[in-house]
């Protein structure tokens, strides 16, 4: 490992001094991650392969202790790897949106019942009488612990799921992970990075114009405030939309070859039914009762999947500049969410119990040890993965003494 070498303001900066820190800042040594720039940024490959690495974690069990850890993870790994891009501060707005789809959860299970049995009644709401077509279906009613039990823990899986997805869109480049993306699929990952692109902007508006209402003096809470704001953000998020249509169709975006219309059926074919394939397999995986002819539909989706990319990507005209490495970070980064998943579906069969707390009878949930560690795991990103430049403080100004002097 390099020693990195400190250089005082006002002191003269030696070639070998300056050789050793650029080196030390660039290269990190053994034990530090390095400073991030352009040449040894993290693929944004390796970050969606972290973040559904924990999200299927998540998917597998519904213990809200394990669900909080698996949120706090991605929580840390985002707070000591993100930038400043707008596409960074959406975290937060993922946050709120999984506390938000946990109220709803316990919503509908106070207002329109569940069919969790309980005995420990909380309260009784006024029953509505419904006809006999909506059988099945309850307006208020009894309201026990274990029916709000069992909807905080469904609201928290998905909680967690959506929160492990911001976490990836606030670590990964957008722009860098459609060069990424085959050929074939470009069309389609330009439509998905700029829907991805347009929720960091729009925090970002609304977090702007509130900031501009405060300086004046107005109120920015509320729905009259609300409302006021809404229209420019709007205006914004069109206007955005417009200049990114010209930029795209004046840089030459959508051109393509000519390829028989044979290739092309061909082509289309393959990569619908691999992707299905894909979505098959996938279930049969993770399902319990799927687990025989999950393997095999999943290798022939992804082979057919594979073809079809291939043949697709003969119909893209376009060159790559500076094309990203999946270098040996990105593979630890990678590796560390799949490794969280792929331990998290090996409890599943040992130790289905501990992952899955039972709301009937009602029980306090346990934080199984084994399935925990391997949560752990994915902080690995926090320490291998660059650190980001951070933004340099204002310097406070110069007193009439120094100017003096």
């Amino acid at each position: 490992m390099t020693p990195e070498v400190p250089h005082r303001p006002g002191s003269p900066r030696t070639a070998e001094g300056r050789s050793a820190a650029v080196q030390a800042v660039r290269g990190g040594g053994v034990l530090r991650p390095p400073l991030a720039d352009r040449a040894n940024a993290l693929h944004a490959g390796a970050w969606w392969l972290w973040a559904l690495g924990l999200a299927t974690a998540a998917s597998r069990t519904t213990n809200p202790l394990l669900l909080a850890l698996l949120v706090a993870v991605a929580g840390y790994v985002v707070a000591a790897r993100r930038t400043d891009a707008p596409w960074a501060r959406s975290y937060a707005l993922f946050l709120k949106l999984g506390l938000l789809v946990i109220a709803v959860r316990l919503l509908f299970a106070t207002f329109l019942g569940s069919p969790i049995p309980g005995t420990h009644t909380l309260f009784t709401l006024p029953e509505v009488p419904l006809p006999e077509w909506a059988q099945g279906v309850r307006l208020g009613g009894r309201v026990t612990a274990e029916q709000l039990t069992f909807a905080f823990y469904d609201g928290m899986k998905l909680a967690t799921l959506l929160i492990c997805v911001g976490a990836a869109n606030a670590l990964a480049n957008p722009a860098r992970l459609l060069k990424s993306l085959p050929a074939a699929l470009y069309e389609l990952g330009v439509a998905v990075v700029v829907a991805m692109t347009f929720a960091p902007h729009f925090v970002a508006d609304v977090a702007r114009l509130r900031r501009a209402r405060r300086l004046r003096g107005r109120d920015d809470r509320g729905p009259r405030a609300l409302v006021q704001v809404g229209l420019p953000v709007l205006e914004g998020a069109l206007e955005r939309s417009v200049a990114l249509a010209a930029a795209m169709d004046a840089r030459g975006y959508g051109r393509t070859a000519r390829l028989p219309r044979a290739v092309r059926i061909t082509t289309a074919a393959l990569t619908l039914g691999g992707l299905l394939g894909i979505c098959a397999g996938t279930y049969g995986l993770l399902a319990a009762s799927g687990a025989g002819y999950g393997l095999p539909v999943l290798a022939l989706g992804a082979a057919a999947a594979a073809c079809g990319l291939w043949l697709g990507g003969r119909r893209a005209v376009r060159s790559r500049y500076r094309p990203d490495r999946f270098g040996p970070r990105a593979w630890l980064v990678a590796a560390s969410g799949a490794a969280v998943g792929g331990l998290m579906i090996y409890a599943n069969s040992y130790g289905p119990d501990a992952l899955h707390p039972t709301a009937v009878p009602l029980t306090a949930p346990e934080l199984p040890l084994w399935p925990a560690a391997s949560c752990l795991l994915g902080l690995l990103p926090a320490l291998v993965a660059p650190v980001p430049p951070r933004p340099r403080e204002p310097r406070a100004p110069r007193t009439t003494e120094e100017t003096a002097q």
